[in-house]
């Protein structure tokens, strides 16, 4: 045919690379093995299935909700440990920050606040948000140490760091894949990583079952996340497994609904209030008093998922754009640690640059800032900026959603979100826990409260209330980066508490998702094309039904017999590598036609 294949090697990992293949990109990776969803039924699995009793099958499913139990446990008590060491390395770094601030104000010595700012940023410990892997194990695909104890150690540890260090990240799409890892480890009962093996759950150590505890796993770190049970279910099946039924709905139901019990369980006894469930989540948006709208607002808001969807569009090809560069150049240990280095040096003096110029001053009052920071504002007021980018991501998005006392301006808004976009895009990707739910919300809310300001200036007696502008905007800026609908729209409306505003919110996340649609694919789906993932798509692409079996396979074909010799199969073993699974497939049945 017109398309040769040849193997190359890319640092260190094998690729089939066609002659219209350009620096590494339109490749698919050797490196991915397909996972054995399918039962393999011959008669040594026929003769124990019709051993089992009624009691065996009763003791197996009752297995499987106990483990289902222990991930939602588990894993609230994970997003615990993360949301504690967050808050308080938060205190310890904002408490000095703003001390050492206004004391430089007076000394000229803001340099050294500045020296300060690098050495917490620079902590790069784990890479990305982990939920495209997740994707791609859900849906068939094995990906090397997706799923490893060593690799939650790294995810934790690391996300703590990067969120405290004060980069363009979240802790709540590390959180997903954590729930996974969690999902993974407890259904096989051992752990490959630190080679123990507990001896339990051994009917589970297949793919089939460990996919479906990794999907109650991926479930419950949404709940954990954003305090949205239903949402974690939805996010399973929208953007995670093809392989589902009704008794695992049931089933990934209860780790959400456990894991997010737990989150708050854990959390109120912290908090000195051991009877109060009301924190479901790692982040709540608050209670909404009046989110009321009528056709108008509807309008503008679709309006406003126009903007989103471009955006998103933007962010996504930005973003594609260094994917690429890194794939190609950064490809070494030291290269991928001098980057993280360079954008948490970059990520602190963009911040430090912002409060430092944008002075705009608000008075003091009813805000509920923990670190007021006064900069260059005059005695009684504070640094709105500075109010923005003092707290951690989370509670800065609540302080947009429902500042009452008019902190924030147009002008400062816009300084603050086009370089923070730019930011955001850069690292996501870099190697640091990424998690870009919150990062898309906050810039979604900056800009969506710019627009509710601005309504308000025009007309004040109509647009009252910015900050359901910013929450639409939220939810605008998140659906154009990661196209996501239903699984979103429930999430977003469980983590507002207001089912009366889940209208709006679907409306803005259709439209985003068709407009960026429009550009490109989400960005977990561009970051599997990118890795090289051979994931199918849910549908073929429109012009393949011309195309025939020949015109994508290499000549000559090698075939195998359904009854072989070893020492022919060992033969084509060694040629062709890669071929083992489909070998041992080929061989089960004993009859003698020749298979490819």
């Amino acid at each position: 045919g017109t398309e040769r294949q040849r193997l190359v090697d890319n640092s260190g990992e094998w690729y089939f690379e066609s002659q219209h293949a350009v620096s590494g990109e339109e490749l698919l990776s050797a490196k991915f093995e397909s996972l054995d969803y399918d039962t393999c039924e011959n008669s040594l699995w026929a003769a124990e299935d019709q051993s089992r009793t009624v009691w065996d099958l009763r003791r197996i499913e009752l297995c499987r909700w106990l483990v289902h139990l222990l991930i939602g446990v588990v894993t609230g008590a994970i997003a615990f440990f993360i949301d504690v060491c967050i808050e308080q390395l938060a205190k310890v770094k904002y408490r000095y920050m703003k001390s050492m601030l206004d004391r430089c104000i007076f000394h000229d010595c803001l340099i050294y606040a500045l020296l300060f700012c690098l050495t917490v940023f620079g902590e790069p410990v784990a890479a990305g948000s982990g939920i495209p892997q997740i994707k791609c194990f859900l849906n068939g695909i094995q990906v090397p140490r997706v799923v490893r104890l060593r690799t939650l150690v790294c995810k934790v540890l690391g996300v703590l760091f990067s969120v405290v260090g004060g980069l363009a990240v979240g802790k709540e799409g590390p959180m997903i894949h954590s729930g996974s890892v969690v999902g993974a480890g407890l259904s096989q009962g051992r752990a490959a990583s630190f080679k123990f093996d507990l001896g339990i759950f051994e009917y589970f150590r297949t793919d089939a079952e460990k996919r479906d505890f990794v999907s109650g796993g991926a479930a419950a770190g949404v709940a954990a996340a954003f305090g949205a049970p239903v949402g974690g279910v939805l996010f399973a099946l929208e953007e995670g497994a093809s392989f589902w039924n009704q008794g695992l709905t049931w089933r990934i139901f209860f780790s959400s609904m456990t894991s997010s019990f737990t989150l708050a369980f854990l959390l109120g006894f912290y908090r000195g209030i051991p009877n109060d469930l009301s924190n479901p989540g790692l982040i709540s948006f608050g209670k909404f008093d009046k989110l009321d709208y009528d056709l108008l607002h509807l309008a503008i808001f679709a309006c406003m998922g126009v903007v989103g969807g471009l955006s998103g569009a933007l962010f996504n090809t930005l973003n594609e754009h260094l994917t690429k560069f890194r794939h190609r150049y950064v490809t070494s240990k030291l290269g991928q640690l001098t980057e993280a280095v360079l954008v948490a040096s970059i990520t602190a003096v963009t911040s430090f640059v912002l409060i430092y110029t944008v002075r705009s001053c608000q008075p003091l009052g009813s805000d509920q800032m923990e670190y007021p920071v006064q900069m260059y504002c005059p005695d009684g007021k504070f640094s709105s900026m500075a109010a923005l980018l003092f707290q951690t991501p989370e509670a800065a998005v609540r302080s947009l959603l429902h500042d009452p006392v008019g902190t924030y301006s147009v002008t400062g808004l816009i300084a603050f979100c086009l370089p923070y976009l730019l930011i955001a895009t850069w690292t996501y990707g870099v190697m640091v826990p990424s998690g870009l739910f919150i990062p898309s919300l906050l810039i979604g809310a900056a800009w969506g409260r710019g627009v509710g300001i601005g309504l308000n200036l025009l007309f004040p007696t109509h647009f009252t209330d910015p900050g359901k502008f910013a929450l639409i905007g939220a939810a605008a800026q998140l659906g154009g980066i990661v196209r996501m609908t239903i699984s979103l729209s429930v999430i977003l409306i469980e983590a507002t508490g207001n089912v009366l505003f889940g209208l709006p919110i679907m409306v803005v996340l259709m439209v985003a998702k068709w407009v960026g649609d429009y550009f490109g694919t989400g960005i977990y789906d561009m970051h599997i094309e990118l890795a090289s993932v051979p994931l199918l798509p849910w549908e073929p692409p429109s012009r393949s039904a011309a195309v025939s079996a020949q015109a994508v396979m290499s000549s000559p074909v090698t075939c195998l017999y359904r009854q072989e010799r070893v020492s022919r199969i060992v033969e084509v073993m060694q040629q062709y590598g890669n071929s083992k699974l489909w070998v041992r497939a080929c061989i089960v049945d004993g009859c003698r036609s020749p298979v490819v």
